[in-house]
Formats: structure tokens, C-alpha cells, sequence
């Protein structure tokens, strides 16, 4: 699904954040682990599973010296909403044309009730300090995401 493959760098974007900032991967690199997820709407029942199960466990991430980014298409103000609604602690950041998501290679075709788009297909990335992509998730299930995520951050470790 995706044409990038682990052990390559992660690449490089910058994105607004829900607060209408500027955030860039690079910001991270030397400094700690992000766990990059991609996600398709936000407020919705999958989406909201998701983040809400890495909010409560951004303890568990920091263990592992790791944060959490999530994109989704969604504008800024959609992002501040979903931020508020379920009192997210992490990062959300806005790729309406989704070009990090083609980037990614994780822009494609979707199905859902008998209609075909074109959409994020839901995946997570983990990238090192060095950012060097180390490992892909590309069957995601939101309920366990983030036992998912701890457990693959346990591996590399």
C-alpha cells in the first residue's frame, strides 16, 4: 500500500496545527519518537476512538521518549473542535490538499456503503530520533490502536 518502507526517512512536511501554527517533522528530529498517524475525519465515532485512546495514554508513550501527531484532511478549525470535544493533549495537524498523505502513499481509493472515493487510508507511522521510519501500521484497528502502538514502541526498544 505504501511506497515507502521502513528503515527510509520519513518524509519531510509542515503542516498548521489546531492552533493555527506552523509544525514540521524536523522539529522533532534529535529530540524524540513521534507516532504519525493517519486519520480520516475528525468527530467521528472510528477517529475519535483512536485519538482519544492515545490521549489517555500519552504517559505511556512518554516512557518511550515518544509523541503522537495525528493528520487528517480536515481544516484547522475542525481540528481546534475535535481538540476541545475530547480534550486531546497532543498535536492534530491539517493536510486539506492531502499532499503529506500522497507523500505517505497512504491517499487512495475507498469504499464505504457502496460508494467509491478517494481518501486517507487510515495508517501509523513510527519514526526514530534520527527520523528514520521504523515501523508501519498498516492495518489499523482503532479500538487497540494504542495498545498496538505501545506494543510495537515495547519491540523496538
Amino acid at each position: 500500500m505504501t511506497s515507502i518502507k521502513s528503515g527510509n526517512l520519513a518524509p519531510a512536511f509542515t503542516l498548521y496545527n489546531q492552533d493555527g501554527n506552523e509544525v514540521s517533522l524536523e522539529d522533532f528530529t534529535g529530540k524524540q519518537n513521534v507516532v504519525l498517524y493517519f486519520y480520516p475525519k475528525a468527530m467521528t465515532p472510528g477517529c475519535t476512538r483512536q485519538a482519544c485512546g492515545l490521549r489517555d495514554n500519552k504517559e505511556e508513550l512518554a516512557i518511550f521518549d515518544t509523541i503522537a501527531l495525528g493528520i487528517s484532511p480536515d481544516p484547522v478549525s475542525r481540528l481546534k473542535k475535535f481538540e476541545k470535544k475530547e480534550s486531546l493533549n497532543f498535536t492534530l495537524l491539517s493536510d486539506e490538499d492531502h499532499r503529506v498523505a500522497e507523500k505517505y502513499g497512504i491517499w487512495g481509493l475507498k469504499k464505504f456503503m457502496g460508494r467509491e472515493f478517494m481518501g486517507i487510508i487510515r495508517t501509523t507511522f513510527i519514526i526514530n530520533k534520527r527520523g528514520e521510519l521504523t515501523y508501519i501500521m498498516d492495518k489499523v484497528k482503532t479500538k487497540s490502536h494504542h495498545d498496538d502502538v505501545i506494543d510495537v514502541l515495547k519491540s523496538l526498544n
